[in-house]
């Protein structure tokens, strides 16, 4: 029989050693709460997601890791777009942002970035355990049981006041509460490795991370600081179901399907395993309950086209952290604290959603590929970019403006609108939960 480890108490209990289980963890230990944090894996691992924010840097300031970070990674100057059908590109470069102060933000390997905050929720208080999967959460009117097991077999249960669920795409509170909703607006998957030798930009440029769209959906190349490339294709699902060959030599052969990005890699060499997964989007009904919170992945995924999401894991265990410190201390503004809580875990993927929805539309790829900055348009595209969308940066109105000529350029083109959007109703369906990397 495996061991049975002495039950252990602490306010709050963190599900998911990622950015936004480390990042709820270290402000929740600097606030002086005694806090665990499980996770199932040992770090360093390998994550996808490297591409980070200008949105980023001020909560890395705030958890004290931005020169570790800035030491491993690269600097990400903008993002550019490319048309492969007509050779098409166009480069946002986040200076030109409504908001100048924050110019640039970084790649990275996620292994080396998720260890570094990881390791800084330990220094900030909370004691972190690796290699322990959480199997079952018991919910009672003091808060939950949690019931683990460790990499070695033995078998542990911890008491918690409050459980923060940073379980990424494993969703393990809105799996067990029912709360797990896929989106009907979007459905994708993805293909994605490592290659070394990718022909990659000069000056300040080389560190952009490039989007290229192509007949069955886009692809991403993002230049690491080490000189490897991390190369994904996100495909609609009926695409992808169609592979009848492994997934090294589809994803090769989609690679072949966008010559621009196919002729970058044409010295490349494959130095990693290629992974495929239905990178489907969801969200759980409710992003909190009476003892629990759900945070990054774990409460909602959207597609990664704007690279959104440690900036969006990160800020939602902010805000966690901020409420559930705000409901011990000051029990009369906890109404109104969960609520706000629960407008920013909305916020920011209803904010990125509605691009991200029409990314593949052509009425939206000639708006990004000839952006006008006409009531500075342009400038509140490039904050969204960049993930200027919590503070007070007056964006929303050139956005709606935007939005409007989006529309009517739809309007003006409605065969084509309409034959784009029968195309990706076909191509949304939702296909196999996961698909098999074999």
């Amino acid at each position: 029989m495996p061991e049975t480890l002495a039950e252990t108490r602490c306010d709050v209990l963190v599900i998911g050693g990622g950015p936004a289980g480390s990042t709820a963890a270290g402000l929740l230990a600097e606030y002086g709460y005694g806090v665990v944090l499980l996770e199932k894996a040992r770090h360093p691992r390998f994550h996808i997601g490297e591409s980070l924010l200008p949105a980023n840097l001020p909560l890395l300031e705030r958890l004290g890791v931005a020169d570790k970070v800035r030491a491993i990674g690269m600097q990400k100057w903008g993002a550019e777009f490319v048309s492969p059908w007509d050779g098409r590109r166009q480069e946002f470069q986040f200076a030109n942002a409504w908001d100048k102060s924050q110019p640039h933000a970084y790649q990275v390997r996620r292994s080396e970035f998720d260890e570094i905050l990881l390791r800084r929720a330990g220094q900030l208080g909370a004691r972190v355990i690796e290699e322990c999967r959480v199997r079952e959460v018991e919910f009672d009117a003091d808060g939950a049981k949690v019931h683990a097991e460790y990499g070695d077999g033995r078998r542990g249960t911890f008491s918690a006041a409050t459980i923060v669920d940073a379980s990424g795409r494993d969703t393990l509170l809105g799996n067990r509460l029912g709360g797990k909703l896929r989106s009907k607006k979007h459905n994708s998957a993805a293909m994605y490795a490592h290659f070394s030798g990718a022909l990659r930009e000069t000056g300040k440029r080389e560190g952009n991370i490039i989007i290229y769209w192509f007949d069955h959906g886009w692809f991403w190349f993002i230049p690491l600081p080490d000189g490897a490339a991390s190369v994904g294709a996100v495909v609609w699902p009926h695409y992808l179901k169609s592979r009848t060959v492994p997934v090294k030599d589809f994803f090769l052969a989609t690679i072949a399907l966008c010559p621009p990005l196919a002729e970058r890699l044409s010295a490349a060499a494959l130095i990693s395993e290629v992974e495929a997964t239905g990178n489907y989007s969801y969200e759980c009904k409710r992003s909190h309950g009476r003892n629990y919170f759900l945070v990054g992945d774990a409460f909602t995924f959207i597609d990664p086209v704007f690279s959104s999401g440690v900036m969006l894991a990160m800020n939602g265990a902010k805000a966690a952290a901020e409420a559930i410190h705000i409901s011990r201390t000051e029990p009369r503004r906890a109404s109104s604290a969960l609520k706000q809580f629960d407008r920013i875990m909305r916020h920011g993927p209803k904010q990125f959603s509605w691009f991200i929805y029409r990314v593949t539309n052509p009425a939206m790829r000639e708006l990004f590929l000839g952006p006008r900055n006409l009531l500075r348009m342009e400038e509140a595209l490039l904050s969204l970019l960049a993930g200027d969308i919590f503070g007070r940066t007056p964006i929303w109105r050139s956005l709606r403006l935007f939005k409007m000529i989006y529309f009517i350029s739809s309007f003006l083109s409605l065969g084509r609108t309409l034959k784009a959007a029968r195309q990706r109703a076909v191509n949304i369906r939702p296909e196999a939960e996961h698909v098999n990397s074999a």
